[in-house]
C-alpha cells in the first residue's frame, strides 16, 4: 500500500495502514491524508493527519452522544492511530508542543474507546520508583473473580499501550487471556510527558509490574507471559533474566546485543564501549544520511536514551548487551522472527544462546508473502502460532469464543 515515495513517510504511514485489518485505520482514510502531504514537508504530514483525526472523533462524539455504541468505539480507535501517526516525524529533543498535545489527543481518544468498548480496557497506574508507569488491564468479559492467564506486552522504542492494545489485546481477550499492557521508562507517556529515558535493566521494571499483577484478582501470577515486541524482543527477555515469577517469554523478533545492529566495522564494535565518541559519529555519518535511518537514529534513538550525540550512543549500546545474561533465562521460551525483518537478523543467535526450554518460530517470506517488521503484515498468523504455542505451555484450555 503505497501512499509517498518519500521513504520516510512511507515508512511511518505504515503505521497506520498496518491496523486497517483491526479497525485501527481505513484505506481511504489514509489516502486523503497523504494527498495533502507535499514531499518531505512535516508540518504538513502533522497538519493533515490531526486534521483527520479530529474530524474522526468529533463523528465518533455525535454516534456517541445518540447512544450508537459501536459506531463511537471504531471512530474513536481510528482516530487514536491517526493521533499517534501525526507525532511520528516530530520525534527527538527538545520536544515539540505539538507532539505533546497530539499525543494527549491520542490517549482521550483512547480513554474514550476504552470506556466504551464491549470487553473491559481498564487504564490502570503501575507504582514505580516514587513514580507510576501507564498501564491497561484489558479482560475477555466483565467477570472480575476469575484469575486468567495473562500476557503482559512489552513496548519497544517508538510505541505505546494504545498501539500495542491492537497487536496483543485484541488477540488475547479473543482467546479468554487477560492482557495488561505497560510503557515503561522511554515508552509512550512516560517519555513524552514524564521525561524517564530508556534504561537497560528491565528485571527492575517488570518486578514492580509484576508486584501490581499478583494484586489484581484478574490475573493469574503463576500464569503470566511476557511477550516483548520490536526493541521489546530485547528487553522483555532482559526482564525474564531476572524476574523469575514470568511463566513464559516471547520474543518478536528475538534481539541479541544493540551494537550488533549498527552499521559499523566488527572491529570497532568489539572495542565498544572503549571507543573515542567523536570517531563513532564520524562513523555513522553515512549511515544517517538514509531518512528513515536518521530518523532511527538521531530523532528517536538519542531523544529516548536522553543522550546528545551519536557517539555516546554507540557508547550506551554496550548496556543492552543479552548476551551477557540469556542464560539466566528459566521459563520455556520462544523466539520469533522472520527474513523480511532487518532487526530479526539475531534472532537464531537468541535462540542458540538460550538454555531455558525454547522454541523458535521463524516465518518465511516465500510461504507467507509480506511481513514487514513484528509481522506487522500478517499478525493473524503470528497470532496462531504464538497464542498455540502459550496455550500448550501455560496449559491454557483454549477459549470457546
Amino acid at each position: 500500500m503505497k501512499l509517498f515515495d518519500d521513504p520516510l513517510f512511507q515508512f511511518l504511514a505504515d503505521r497506520a495502514l498496518e491496523l486497517i485489518n483491526r479497525g485501527g485505520a481505513e484505506y481511504g482514510e489514509c489516502v486523503h491524508v497523504a494527498e495533502q502531504i507535499p514531499a518531505g514537508d512535516r508540518d504538513a504530514w502533522h497538519r493533515a493527519w490531526t486534521a483527520t483525526a479530529a474530524r474522526v472523533a468529533a463523528a465518533a462524539e455525535a454516534s456517541a452522544a445518540h447512544g450508537h455504541r459501536v459506531s463511537a468505539v471504531d471512530g474513536f480507535w481510528r482516530a487514536t492511530t491517526y493521533y499517534r501517526v501525526s507525532y511520528l516525524p516530530l520525534f527527538g529533543s527538545p520536544v515539540d508542543p505539538r507532539l505533546v498535545e497530539s499525543f494527549r489527543r491520542e490517549s482521550e481518544c483512547f480513554r474514550r474507546m476504552a470506556a466504551l468498548a464491549d470487553r473491559p480496557v481498564e487504564l490502570v497506574e503501575i507504582p514505580f520508583e516514587g513514580t507510576t508507569l501507564p498501564g491497561c488491564l484489558c479482560l475477555p468479559d466483565g467477570d472480575r473473580t476469575v484469575a486468567r492467564p495473562t500476557l503482559l506486552a512489552v513496548n519497544g522504542y517508538d510505541s505505546n499501550i494504545h498501539e500495542m492494545y491492537w497487536s496483543h489485546a485484541v488477540p488475547a481477550v479473543r482467546r479468554g487471556y487477560a492482557c495488561l499492557l505497560v510503557d515503561g521508562p522511554g515508552q509512550g507517556r512516560t517519555l513524552i510527558e514524564q521525561g524517564m529515558p530508556i534504561r537497560p535493566d528491565w528485571e527492575d521494571v517488570l518486578r514492580p509490574v509484576m508486584d501490581y499483577a499478583a494484586g489484581r484478582p484478574e490475573i493469574d501470577a503463576s500464569r503470566v507471559a511476557a511477550m516483548g515486541w520490536s526493541f521489546g524482543g530485547f528487553l522483555a527477555p532482559r526482564g525474564a533474566s531476572g524476574e523469575h515469577r514470568i511463566a513464559a517469554l516471547v520474543a518478536d523478533p528475538g534481539l541479541m546485543d544493540l551494537v550488533e545492529g549498527l552499521q559499523l566495522p566488527k572491529e570497532v564494535r568489539d572495542r565498544v564501549p572503549d571507543v573515542d565518541p567523536g570517531e563513532m559519529g564520524e562513523l555513522l555519518a553515512p549511515v544517517v544520511e538514509n531518512p528513515v535511518a536518521r530518523w532511527a537514529l538521531v530523532q528517536r534513538a538519542l531523544w529516548v536514551h536522553g543522550l546528545d550525540t551519536l557517539g555516546e550512543y554507540v557508547i550506551e549500546t554496550d548496556r543492552y548487551r543479552l548476551s551477557r545474561v540469556a542464560e539466566q533465562i528459566t521459563c520455556p521460551t520462544l523466539v520469533c522472527g522472520n527474513d523480511d525483518d532487518p532487526l530479526a537478523a539475531q534472532a537464531q543467535l537468541l535462540f542458540e544462546k538460550l538454555t531455558c526450554p525454547k522454541d523458535l518460530a521463524y516465518f518465511r517470506k516465500a510461504e507467507y508473502g509480506k511481513l514487514g517488521h513484528t509481522q506487522a503484515w500478517n499478525r493473524s498468523m503470528f497470532d496462531q502460532r504464538v497464542f498455540d504455542w502459550l496455550d500448550d505451555t501455560l496449559g491454557v484450555t483454549p477459549a470457546a469464543t
